[in-house]
């Protein structure tokens, strides 16, 4: 897999309801229009790619087009994940001592560590980039609030292994199995950092917001916690910004927007930053995705 090209991974991210989803799948009909393999990637907890793309996801991945697919990975396939790489593992040793059913094991680590699901999503997401399979992938990723709980979990691994030595050290592995705990986490840990790396090398991050009082306080905190762990964000773009209109309400809306955007601009003038426009019909199917396509490229 080493001499394998890695696809270069473009992220949408922001709070929700802001259009992340529409941008996504917008840059990634761009790019497979474009004649390049396209995966667009959705990790929202409640994923809407299959509605906007006009597309059952029977198939996974689902086929839009030639060379567009998409796929949703939602917290069962993140269990799924999850159990494939750790899971297993980790309960075989913890039931050698502790009388725990494996759904309440499963709920009991996602409490310890809230950014449980993320992390396993990233990691997909990594290692799909890595296949060799795909020239672009697009990732509409999950409201920011979920993204920065996967971003402390490396932390947590490493504030609990700075204990794990005292309370594990002297538990072997249960009758069959290779590895102590310790041994498990010390192999999640290099997951973790695996991942971080990655997010920081291999992903360009994408933010959307609205042109509102609201979005302009949150956006300073989100590209505080991006720039914090050194995540590449390249682009603002800005949502649902009024055209001229004769109507009287939608001209007020505009005059008011326009506040809200100079204020972006001036705050965040290192960064690309892009208009989409409030369109006067719905974004669903690929026609009215190429016309958001056209204002983002």
């Amino acid at each position: 897999m080493s001499g394998l090209k890695q696809a270069p991974v473009i992220a949408f991210a922001g709070k929700g309801g802001v259009g992340k989803t529409t941008c996504a799948a917008a840059t990634a009909l761009h790019f497979a229009s474009h004649g390049g393999k396209t995966l667009a990637i959705s990790t929202d907890a409640t994923p809407s790619l299959s509605h906007i793309f006009q597309t059952a996801t029977a198939d996974i991945p689902a086929q839009v087009a030639d060379d567009l697919f998409f796929l949703e990975i939602g917290a069962a396939q993140a269990g799924q994940m999850w159990e494939k790489k750790f899971g297993r593992d980790v309960y075989q040793v913890f039931s050698s001592f502790v009388e725990i059913g494996y759904s309440d094991y499963v709920d009991f680590m996602a409490s310890v560590l809230p950014g449980l699901a993320e992390e396993f999503m990233v990691d997909y997401i990594r290692e799909t980039s890595c296949g060799g399979v795909w020239d672009t992938i697009v990732w509409d990723t999950a409201p920011l609030g979920q993204t920065m709980a996967l971003l402390q979990t490396p932390a947590l691994l490493n504030h609990h292994l700075r204990l794990a030595p005292r309370i594990y050290a002297g538990i072997k592995a249960a009758e069959g199995a290779r590895e102590t705990i310790l041994d498990i986490i010390r192999r999640w840990e290099a997951l973790s950092a695996a991942d971080m790396a990655f997010l920081r090398s291999g992903v360009e991050f994408n933010i959307v917001a609205i042109p509102e009082a609201l979005a302009i306080n949150q956006l300073d905190e989100i590209l505080g916690d991006l720039h914090k762990y050194d995540l590449r964000v390249r682009r603002l773009i800005i949502n649902n910004v009024v055209q001229a209109s004769d109507s009287d309400f939608l001209r007020r809306k505009a005059v008011q927007q326009q506040i809200y955007i100079k204020q972006l601009s001036d705050m965040y003038n290192r960064l690309r930053i892009s208009q989409v426009p409030l369109f006067p019909h719905e974004i669903r199917g690929r026609e009215t995705l190429l016309e958001v396509a056209k204002t983002l490229y």
